[in-house]
């Protein structure tokens, strides 16, 4: 699998990262570890996590493949703070120390001493963006991260950030921003993508098959098996489900159907190739699903197909 440096750093990620939010929830540790055995199978070295996913259940898996299924130094593992779901209710404190507690526990649950990238989870309106900051100096020149992000930030508030950090040598320069991009979410093209680009930011492109909806497997209704069916991902899937994602859906499948290729294919590498991405995120319930959003590794898309979905997408 193709690697690409992390904006202006020397990190090297795969073009295609190993998103972990349902493991430990939705899946467990055998079928993780199917996953993440396909996804190194094909090339990919970078798998991203976060403090909140499965309420660190997701760090604790992947902490058990650690030494088991493949070498420390042979994987770039990310993790992010600064959400918490206390009570069911969705919290932002990206406070210096919440940050730093939540880091130590998330070390202890992956079992090692050090994240390859640390990020910070969500911009917090209550909190003074240096104290942010400062927490992500602190993990950098202790060594608990190797490099540090951001996540979910808009255009501004990454050209603050990342100008703040520049500013003093002595500070943890960022190194990536990730946020959702995909044919039915092309927000970040506003502002996002110009300012991680200008800033040397590597970007990472979390749900880039729309949270499932880009596979096709909506067109019908909501397959039972499905995340959209579920309670805790129901309220994502239903945004998609409007009359201006089901036009874009059906082109997809028009333009894979037209290709040879599956509506994921098509979807994916849409996103993955697009201008200023460096990894688009996937996930999977199961290790046969991965290994289907794999294939997209084997395709690219005509200059045509790739104009006609930017079209119909605006």
């Amino acid at each position: 699998m193709e690697k690409r440096k992390a904006g202006g750093s020397g990190l090297s990620l795969s073009r295609l990262g190993l998103g972990t939010m349902t493991w430990g929830r939705d899946t467990d540790e055998i079928e993780a570890a199917d996953q993440c055995r396909a996804f190194l199978d094909a090339g990919g070295n970078f798998i991203d996590t976060a403090a909140t996913y499965g309420d660190g259940d997701s760090e604790l898996v992947i902490g058990g493949l650690i030494g088991t299924l493949f070498n420390r130094d042979d994987v770039v593992i990310a993790t992010k703070a600064g959400i918490t779901f206390s009570d069911g209710t969705r919290t932002v404190n990206a406070t210096r120390h919440h940050l730093i507690a939540e880091l130590d526990k998330s070390l202890a649950r992956l079992g090692t001493d050090f994240v390859d990238v640390w990020q910070i989870h969500a911009w917090d309106e209550a909190t003074p963006l240096d104290d942010t900051l400062s927490a992500l100096d602190y993990a950098y020149t202790t060594g608990r991260a190797r490099y540090v992000g951001i996540s979910n930030y808009s255009g501004w508030q990454i050209a603050r950030a990342a100008t703040k950090q520049q500013a003093n040598s002595m500070k943890a320069p960022l190194t990536t921003v990730q946020s959702e991009y995909s044919l039915l979410n092309r927000e970040v093209e506003i502002e996002v993508l110009d300012a991680a680009q200008e800033c040397g930011l590597g970007f990472l492109a979390w749900a880039p098959l729309a949270r499932g909806v880009l596979t096709g497997k909506y067109r019908k209704g909501i397959p039972s098996d499905s995340r959209g069916a579920a309670p805790h991902f129901a309220k994502h899937i239903e945004p998609y489900l409007d009359a201006r994602s089901t036009k874009i859906v059906e082109a997809v499948a028009v333009a894979a159907e037209g290709l040879g290729f599956s509506p994921i294919e098509v979807a994916l590498a849409w996103v993955r190739d697009a201008p200023g991405v460096t990894t688009a995120l996937i996930g999977a319930r199961t290790g046969a699903q991965l290994r289907g959003v794999l294939k997209s590794e084997e395709i690219s898309l005509p200059d045509i197909v790739r104009t006609a979905l930017d079209e119909i997408s605006l």
